[in-house]
């Protein structure tokens, strides 16, 4: 394997290319049939499609789409659905392929998947968002369903964009089919708890690993990029038990107090968007300088690639806790292996997310509501379990807490390809 040029990787490396090779190191610890690795390294279908929207100002645009299935061996696709204007084909490939690890070390009878639409949803306004949802949703009919793949929201995404995509889909079905989505609103079949999910699993693990080093959370300090729904909901999180949150960021940049912030009076992003670099804190820093802080804890929430080989000798913090969807890089990872510091992956850090999704789908197709109380509790259950699993794995090899993740979801993966066989 060849290494990256360290000026040059944050670009080159796709999420495509990262999620192969975290594939590779997990099989280098299993008897794995070569045979299931070379089918997992490659998605199932990709789907591309073409959707004409119509401007407020009687204008018509086309606009691409994508829709990428990986593995769907233990059941359904799932994956989120993005509107950003650097949604590409290899992007959603690399992203349903986290979606089958992070579905299979939680467990859940779900395959990957993963797609969006190539668009910057800030030009558009309400209506046309809800125009280009809803003929997504067509376009993309042939193949999702209940028990076929199951979309959810992503970066550009929220429960409206959900509820206009489930009843874009009933109404050419002909019946309401709320199982179709997840992240939708509670009046139209959404979960109680899911949006905050996400957040809530990252402090859910990074309290497990703070009690698994036998470390005090009321002497801790934590850095938290990226004060959206993930950063703030864990930030806030792990405030509550008594840690101390010195600074968060939002793409204008970061604030920082040493004696810790109040969480819980700073504004996330989604709620007042500049309102997070805006607050009256004792000093501000850019995002990058925020990865480089003296803290005991990192927790990078807001997009990918963020620390690479060009950063990673100059984090100080002794645990990241990966809150964004592929935040490091190989090369960062190694540096990090290399230097001790203790990497806990998005796939169960940020799998709250889809396991209320799961919650929410079991709601769905049972046609009965649960209340915010059992979705939390079951929730907690879950990711104890998958930590319990991971943790297992850890202390029996000598591997990474990575390794020892994608260990648990590439053995669960290849003992159900076993099972099921290879149809002639």
């Amino acid at each position: 394997m060849t290494t990256a040029n360290p000026k040059s990787e944050p670009n080159e490396e796709s999420a495509v290319e990262t999620a192969r090779r975290q594939l590779e190191r997990a099989a280098a610890h299993l008897d794995v049939d070569e045979g299931i690795v070379e089918r997992l390294r490659h998605p199932r279908n990709v789907f591309r499609v073409t959707i004409p929207l119509e401007r407020d100002d009687g204008t018509r645009e086309m606009f691409t789409g994508y829709r990428a299935h990986h593995d769907s061996v233990r059941g359904p696709y799932k994956g989120g659905l993005r509107y950003h204007p650097d949604v590409t084909e290899e992007e959603c490939v690399g992203l349903a392929m986290w979606m089958t690890w992070k579905c299979a070390v939680m467990d859940l009878p779900f395959g990957g998947a993963k797609g969006g639409v190539v668009v910057n949803p800030k030009t558009l306004s309400s209506a046309e968002k809800e125009r280009l949802t809803r003929r997504f949703a067509e376009e993309l009919r042939p193949v999702i369903g209940p028990m076929k793949d199951i979309p959810a929201p992503d970066m550009g995404t929220d429960p409206a964009t959900m509820a206009w995509f489930m009843d874009a889909y009933s109404m050419q079905e002909g019946e309401t089919s709320p199982g179709v989505v997840t992240g939708k609103p509670p009046v139209v079949g959404g979960s109680y708890g899911r949006e905050k999910a996400p957040g809530r699993s990252v402090g859910i693990i990074t309290r497990e690993a703070i009690d698994y080093y036998g470390w005090d959370i009321e002497d801790l300090t934590i850095a938290v990029q990226g004060f959206g729904s993930v950063g703030a909901n864990a930030a806030r999180y792990l405030d509550d038990l008594g840690a101390s949150i010195v600074a968060v960021s939002d793409v204008d940049g970061a604030i920082y107090d040493p004696d810790g912030l109040d969480t819980n009076d700073v504004e996330d992003h989604d709620e007042t968007p500049g309102m997070v670099s805006g607050y009256d804190a004792p000093e501000t820093l850019s995002n990058e300088a925020l990865l480089e802080l003296d803290v005991d804890i990192l927790i990078p929430a807001a997009i990918g690639n963020v620390l690479t080989a060009e950063n990673a000798r100059e984090v100080k913090a002794d645990l990241i806790v990966e809150g964004a969807n592929g935040p490091t890089t190989s090369t960062a990872d190694q540096i990090f292996e290399e230097r001790g510091v203790a990497v806990i992956p998005d796939i169960i850090a940020n799998a709250g997310g889809v396991t209320v999704s799961y919650f929410e789908w079991l709601q769905d197709i049972n046609r009965r509501k649960w209340s915010l109380e059992r979705v939390n509790e079951e929730l907690e259950t879950e990711m104890l379990s998958a930590w319990d699993a991971i943790c297992a794995e850890y202390d029996a090899r000598d591997v990474t807490w990575r390794d020892a993740t994608y260990i648990v979801a590439l053995s669960r993966i290849a003992a159900a390809h076993d099972a099921r066989g290879l149809w002639p």
